[in-house]
């Protein structure tokens, strides 16, 4: 595919928020090439698992979907592979697990039967950021001087003021969720896309090159 005309979208934290992903995909996914999740798929909103189950199934219908991974993400990955479950139940995990059927005092072989392993590999899988020609695509922020290969997890999962008071230019906008803005965020280096959906904002898709925002309202799943 020539990627001189190409539209990416890009889609911001979701947080278990599936009646509003619906509702944006409906608007956008005829119109990208390539669609771009910035991370937080779950925690704290009422359909984590439903929320996957859609983007893994829009992968295997959408020329290119790119999820890349949320500090979200990450904790629910470490708190299913045996860690430290308190960071996880502390950002909104009691959700996520619900949504699997699963309560605080689920065992291992509970987890194991009620989390699809395709989910799990899911989690696994995410990358930290992603580039095309349009722009760099990360979770929460990328560190000033540093080349993308050499990027850290704790800036690209939670980075919020150092980057956003930076100036450097990564020689493309940065687009980024995490943090979050009652509108989006827009200047000439960094595009920040994440309206609250899951705090009773709304769930935004930009449309790039022409920098086109398109959101939605949660309502409720």
């Amino acid at each position: 595919m020539s990627t001189a005309n190409t539209t990416t979208c890009v889609i911001g934290d979701i947080h278990g928020c599936h009646t509003a992903l619906i509702r944006l995909l409906d608007e956008v996914r005829h119109r990208a090439d390539t669609i771009v999740f910035l991370g937080d798929y779950v925690d704290r909103g009422p359909d984590s698992k439903a929320v996957v189950t859609t983007i893994l199934s829009l992968s295997s219908r959408h020329p290119r979907i790119v999820p890349l991974m949320g500090n979200h993400d990450f904790l629910f990955h470490q708190y299913l592979m045996g860690d430290d479950s308190t960071p996880f139940l502390q950002v909104g995990g009691r959700e996520t697990l619900a949504s699997y059927g699963l309560t605080l005092a689920a065992t291992r072989e509970e987890m194991r039967r009620c989390v699809p392993a395709d989910h799990i590999a899911f989690l696994r899988s995410l990358p930290l950021f992603w580039e095309d020609q349009h722009a760099i695509y990360v979770h929460a922020g990328l560190q000033p001087g540093r080349h993308l290969s050499q990027q850290t997890m704790q800036w690209c999962l939670w980075a919020r003021r150092s980057f956003l008071a930076s100036s450097y230019n990564f020689g493309k906008p940065v687009v980024f969720g995490h943090t979050v803005f009652s509108e989006p965020y827009c200047t000439a280096d960094k595009i920040g896309i994440d309206t609250g959906a899951v705090y009773g904002g709304r769930l935004t898709a930009l449309l790039l090159p022409e920098r086109e925002m398109i959101s939605v309202p949660r309502e409720n799943s």
